[in-house]
């Protein structure tokens, strides 16, 4: 009996404490989704088309943006509909699956983040022997390893969490099917689910955590002992941009996790969920072009092309 679920359906809270508000959220919410749309793609889109950006840095970075789209389409389009609709029920299995993939992505971006901390670390610490340890095949391995370690992470939490009884109530106070909202409406004892979400935490934030910063340690005993200060501008200029996606994405997510249920009040919590899931990807995009040189020198060659002046007399003719 203590298996047996009651409820068959959610109710994604959200923002409907701002009901004044729901046309405006929907409308500044789909800008920062087509944003993010726009902008990882055409991410992916130069990084994979220009000659000059097909090095491991612009590998990871189209893995990242990808992460990015990805994560951004499991949350936004729910949100949108329900800033519009009065229902805002989402299904029993709707929202396993959403928590599911949630946690798949999620994973998988902590990874890619510290695989390009590590490219970086290579790049800078040993760049005479930077091409053979970041070989095509090896990239591929880590890229692939970033996305697959997701898929265990996932599996377990959702399992675990959607295994346990839901007796009511079954409203949930956050705008997606995360797993601290959703451990409030179990009624049973959750210690396992919770000491497991711990552990998954340190496994999935603070492991790859701490590996971005050995590496950036290193990174920064390399840059002072240049002699050069042209090359220790050079160094900083391509670790920047990573640096401050690193921040935001760990600093958010990592008060999102490792927080005292009273620590925070569930709207506090909605601001830092939406940090992560929501500002966070739309941001990536923007800092890596307009930060990076190469890339916007990339979008003129390519924008160059498309609008030649050997076209513009071609369509004179």
């Amino acid at each position: 009996e203590g298996n047996q679920s009651l409820v068959t359906e959610f109710i994604l809270l959200g923002f409907s404490n701002l009901y004044e508000f729901q046309v405006i959220l929907f409308m500044i919410f789909l800008v920062v989704y087509l944003i993010t749309l726009i902008g990882g793609s055409l991410l992916v889109l130069v990084s994979t088309v220009d000659p000059a950006l097909q090095t491991p840095m612009y590998f990871f970075l189209r893995n990242l943006s990808l992460m990015d789209i990805g994560y951004t389409t499991v949350i936004i389009p729910k949100m949108l509909t329900n800033f519009l609709s009065k229902d805002k029920s989402i299904s029993f299995a709707g929202c396993a699956a959403q928590m599911y993939f949630a946690f798949f992505v999620g994973s998988a971006e902590c990874w890619i983040l510290t695989t390009m901390a590590y490219d970086r670390h290579a790049a800078i610490c040993d760049p005479l022997h930077y091409s053979l340890i970041m070989n095509r095949r090896f990239c591929l391995q880590l890229a692939l390893a970033s996305w697959v370690s997701g898929i265990p992470v996932a599996t377990i939490q959702t399992a675990m969490m959607f295994s346990l009884p839901f007796c009511g109530p079954n409203v949930i106070n956050h705008f997606f099917c995360d797993s601290p909202p959703l451990l409030d409406l179990v009624c049973t004892d959750t210690l396992a689910l919770e000491i497991y979400s711990v552990a998954m935490t340190v496994i999935v934030l603070m492991l790859p955590f701490g590996v971005i910063v050995v590496s950036y340690v290193r990174i920064l005993v390399t840059i002072l002992k240049m002699s050069s200060a042209a090359g220790r501008r050079k160094a900083f200029s391509t670790c920047s941009s990573h640096l401050i996606v690193v921040s935001l994405f760990f600093g958010s997510a990592g008060s999102t996790y490792f927080q005292v249920k009273a620590s925070y009040s569930p709207e506090t919590k909605k601001l830092f969920s939406l940090s992560y899931s929501v500002f966070i990807p739309m941001l990536n995009p923007l800092i890596y072009s307009l930060r990076n040189q190469e890339v916007k020198g990339a979008l003129k060659r390519i924008l160059g092309k498309k609008i030649s002046p050997q076209d513009l007399r071609g369509s004179d003719v």
